[in-house]
Formats: C-alpha cells, sequence, structure tokens
C-alpha cells in the first residue's frame, strides 16, 4: 500500500488509476469506492425567486432580446440553469420587431405575459395574445414576431441536455409539435374544474397541459410537467412535497405568499420563482381573487423512474 494511503478512511482517497496501462484507453480509467463516489452532495437548488429579470423584461427601454433566470454560478453547473435540469428565460419584443430562438432543447414551452404577436416555426405559424400558452418544438428556430410589444416567458430542458452533451432532436423528429393553448380555453378548462370539484387527495386545482403525441404521458414534453394552479381567495393547498423541481411563473396573486421549509416566500408579479425538490410546501391565497401560476417541473422523469415521491405533510410548516 502506498504511504500516503496509510492510516486513512478510503472516503479520503482520492481518484484511482490503472497501476501499468497497456494502453491509451486503459489509461483514461478511474477508480472510485464508497466512501468518495457514493451519495454526493452537490450544491442544493435554491428556494429563489426572480424579480428583476421580469422588470427588466417589462421595462420600455430593455431592447428586444432575451434575459434568463440563470443560477449555474449557485448549481455548479457549467452552463446556464434555472434548476439543475430546467432554464426559463424572459424574451421581450418590440412592437415590429422579431425574436428569434434556436435552443438546444427537446421542446420550449412558451406563456404570453404581455403583448400579441406571431410565431413561425417550421411551416406552421400561430397567432397568440396575453395569456396564452404554447409548445415549440426542438430541432428547429421559432421566429417571434411583436404585432404589440410583447413580453414571453420561455421554459426549456436546455441544462438537461448539456448535462449529457447531447444535441437537440433533428428536424422533424422533436416529441411534440407546435401547440397552442388560448387564454379563453384554459379559463374554461380551469372553470371545470371547479364545477366538476375533486376529493381531499388531489393536489390542488391544476390544469395540466399535454398534446396529442404526450397524450398517454399526461406531460407537455417527455421530461417536461406543466400546470397552471389555481388557488381560490383565501384558500391554502395543504403542505405537501415531491422530488422534482418546481419552476414558477407568478401571472396573479394579489396578497399570495408560499412557506417553503418554514419560510415565508411572498408573490411577486410575474416573478419566476424555483420551489426546492424534497421541499416541504405550501401556498396561501390571502388575497381577494383567484391567483394562478404556472408550474414546470422536470416531473416526466421522476414519473419515468417511478420516483415521484409525491406526499402531503401532515406537520405544520
Amino acid at each position: 500500500m502506498p504511504d500516503d494511503l496509510r492510516s486513512r478512511d478510503i472516503g479520503d482517497m482520492p481518484a484511482q488509476r490503472a497501476l501499468a496501462p497497456r494502453s491509451v484507453a486503459e489509461a483514461r480509467g478511474r477508480f472510485f469506492n464508497t466512501g468518495n463516489a457514493f451519495n454526493i452532495v452537490n450544491p442544493p437548488v435554491p428556494d429563489h425567486a426572480f424579480v428583476d429579470e421580469p422588470r427588466r423584461a417589462l421595462d420600455e427601454a430593455t431592447p428586444t432580446g432575451l434575459i434568463p433566470c440563470d443560477l449555474s454560478s449557485v448549481l455548479g453547473c457549467p452552463f446556464p440553469a434555472t434548476s439543475p435540469l430546467v432554464l426559463a428565460r424572459y424574451g421581450r419584443i418590440r412592437a415590429g420587431e422579431t425574436l428569434t430562438a434556436d435552443f438546444v432543447t427537446t421542446g420550449t414551452i412558451a406563456y404570453v405575459i404581455l403583448g400579441s404577436g406571431i410565431t413561425i416555426c417550421g411551416a406552421e405559424q400561430i397567432a397568440w395574445d396575453a395569456g396564452d400558452v404554447f409548445v415549440l418544438p426542438g430541432g428547429m428556430a421559432a421566429s417571434h414576431t411583436a404585432e404589440t410589444t410583447a413580453v414571453l416567458w420561455l421554459v426549456t430542458n436546455e441544462p438537461q441536455l448539456a448535462f449529457e452533451n447531447a444535441r437537440a432532436p433533428a428536424f422533424g423528429q422533436a416529441p411534440t409539435d407546435l401547440v397552442h393553448y388560448r387564454a379563453e380555453e384554459i379559463d374554461r378548462q380551469i372553470a371545470l374544474l371547479y364545477e366538476v370539484g375533486r376529493n381531499a387527495t388531489i393536489a390542488g386545482s391544476a390544469l395540466v397541459f399535454s398534446a396529442e403525441r404526450q397524450e398517454a404521458s399526461r406531460n407537455i414534453l417527455p421530461t417536461l410537467t406543466a400546470a397552471m394552479n389555481s388557488l381560490p381567495a383565501g384558500f391554502v393547498q395543504p403542505p405537501h412535497r415531491h422530488n422534482s423541481v418546481a419552476v414558477s411563473l407568478i401571472i396573479r396573486g394579489e396578497g399570495c405568499f408560499s412557506v417553503i421549509d418554514g419560510k415565508r416566500k411572498d408573490w411577486s408579479p410575474w416573478a419566476t420563482t424555483i420551489t426546492p425538490p424534497v421541499s416541504v410546501h405550501s401556498h396561501h391565497n390571502g388575497g381577494t381573487e383567484q391567483a394562478r401560476f404556472l408550474i414546470i417541473q422536470d416531473g416526466g422523469i421522476y414519473y419515468h423512474a417511478r420516483a415521484m415521491g409525491f406526499e402531503f405533510v401532515e406537520h405544520p410548516i
């Protein structure tokens, strides 16, 4: 045994190499053990709210462009990331101008915060207005042209692909088509949820977005889920937790707040908030109108792995 390993724990061992490699391929090998490479602890996902980014996006002086919600330095990621597998951005488009986006992603989820315009993706185009949601396939560029000054909230799984140094799907091979959900139809669907009602075992009255090609999985993309959560005035969504992260856009919520692991977090208009995975959290509407927030989660990964881990938590927070 080398002298530098005597009287030490295996957890203190540095990476080991082959003693006498016979090829370059062998020389590339590294060996760790259960003491130094098991249950690895990375920087945690923080309980965070992006509030300066939406202010910039809504500022009349801000030019057409993208404003990322980037926590890569906190997360220790070598690529832009809002959470380890999700990246959110605000896209500001001045009236009459065009913003072209060509992300390395499986697909892009968009919410129209402000304005109206047209998006062209491949051979298709849609006309959108404030309150609409739409999904774009990865592997092709999309151009967003504003008829009136517009702000979009754009969410992708770019960090997931960057983590594996993977490419976007080949042209026409994305797991989704262009899908458009109009604001009035979203309102109708949410009203239907309240008309039908739910039992106490269902976690809130959230409208989950899916599409023809993802109907079997009930997700919006293979690894991402999207839900418009609603919270009536005076209502509390009870404490719960799950293994997926939640990246949310606060759409409407005066007098609302969340409690995350015992810490109160007040809502701010159009803020992007992060609810860390496994955190115990609840949502509270102290206002006078129904609150709404659009939630994007990396839930598809956990559903596929049979490891979502959703549960209500009885103890107070």
